[in-house]
């Protein structure tokens, strides 16, 4: 019997992995099965289990793609603006008509967080990590990162993102969902000034 090259092995499973985060993001768990996962990969199903034990494991390691994904999409935003702009920036980005659109590759916490609580622990605590990491991205962009206050400002910037880019995902009207983003960005911006 040929034994697969590890190599080999880890890019097909890195990309299961990465069709499986695009997947949950579109068509949320329930949409992610094995079988569409594999064939959208160009796999068989009767190879998913050389690389996961269970389903769940592989929407754990697709939670954490996708959560992945986003905080290092910010932080190169973050990093590519000058520091007195990173935060503006990053919630711009995230609260972009471009972000709206593109669920597949967007947040994940958007795209699943209502359905987060019915899910394994491995998988809520990937979704966790992430989430902690894009707190603790948003805090080092504050104008007094490390005072008191700060992570508390951090999570309701971070909250309120969520919930607009949530929103303005969840209206079928374009006008509604670019107001409720112009307001969440207003409101952010002028508070980071504040």
């Amino acid at each position: 019997m040929s034994r697969i090259p590890s190599s080999r092995k880890q890019a097909t499973h890195e990309r299961i992995v990465e069709v499986a985060s695009r997947a949950v993001r579109r068509k949320g768990f329930g949409g992610a099965g094995v079988a569409e996962v594999m064939k959208e990969a160009g796999l068989t199903h009767g190879g998913f289990y050389a690389h996961f034990d269970t389903r769940e494991a592989m929407l754990a390691e697709a939670v954490d793609r996708a959560g992945s994904d986003t905080v290092a999409a910010l932080s190169r935003i973050a990093a590519d603006a000058p520091a007195d702009q990173a935060l503006s920036t990053v919630i711009r980005a995230y609260l972009s008509s471009a972000h709206v659109e593109r669920a597949e590759t967007g947040c994940a916490i958007v795209a699943l967080g209502s359905d987060m609580p019915r899910q394994s622990p491995d998988v809520r605590a990937a979704a966790t990590r992430r989430i902690k990491e894009l707190v603790d991205l948003v805090s080092r962009q504050l104008p007094g990162w490390g005072q008191p206050g700060a992570h508390e400002q951090a999570l309701v910037t971070v909250a309120t993102m969520v919930g607009a880019l949530l929103l303005a995902r969840a209206v079928d009207d374009p006008r509604l969902s670019e107001a409720v983003r112009d307001a969440a960005l207003k409101h952010l911006t002028s508070d980071q000034r504040g």
